[in-house]
């Protein structure tokens, strides 16, 4: 059983149709006890990084998450899922993120012949032998729709990167802890292949 966990994000349905495509049975929820009682959990979203953690902390999942965390379920962030587990984004100054993973979540700085949001398809440079990036070929293409990006503080996490004006932190793993700040959900056979590959962890 698949737990996404619900906090009133976008995309949530787009994630539960990938993962019943793979074959997967999924329950979308805020209950902490089918969340801890799930083999994976997946903490999907698109949204403003402010609002998000004011969601998660009203109903409790934040620490809900670092349970996850701790009790070594395989737990995976994508898109403003990636940005809430580090410590901060300029999106939203004075506002925590969920601090599990170090480093920080930037504004892209204006750039000629660049549009904000980084929208569209772009090809990953694959690093540090992911888990999830397992029969993924190099430069494979992901899509990607952010105005915020990632900058890790542990190098060795990062597991895929990408180029748009910078160098954007994909995708990382530390542990238990999974992350892509693309959608794998819109990313065609690459996607379902790291989601396949998320839900075989064993």
């Amino acid at each position: 059983m698949i737990a996404i966990i619900d906090y009133d994000a976008g995309n949530i349905k787009s994630v539960e149709k990938a993962l019943l495509y793979l074959g997967q049975e999924v329950v979308i929820t805020d209950n902490r006890e089918a969340i801890l009682k799930a083999d994976k959990v997946i903490l999907p979203g698109v949204g403003a990084f402010g609002d998000a953690m004011e969601n998660l902390r009203k109903r409790g999942l934040d620490r809900v998450i670092q349970e996850v965390v701790q009790k070594q379920i395989p737990f995976l962030g994508i898109c403003l899922g990636l940005q809430l587990l580090f410590e901060k984004s300029e999106e939203a100054p004075g506002v925590e993120g969920l601090g599990i993973l170090k480093g920080e979540i930037l504004r892209f700085p204006k750039s000629e012949g660049l549009k904000i949001p980084h929208m569209g398809w772009n090809s990953l440079h694959l690093e540090h032998n992911g888990r999830l990036f397992q029969g993924v070929e190099e430069q494979a293409f992901a899509y990607f729709v952010h105005s915020y990006y990632l900058k890790a503080q542990e190098e060795e996490i990062v597991k895929a990167s990408a180029e748009y004006g910078v160098h954007i932190h994909a995708s990382v793993e530390k542990g238990n802890i999974f992350a892509c700040q693309f959608h794998p959900e819109k990313s065609s056979d690459v996607g379902l292949k790291i989601l396949k590959n998320f839900v075989e962890l064993g």
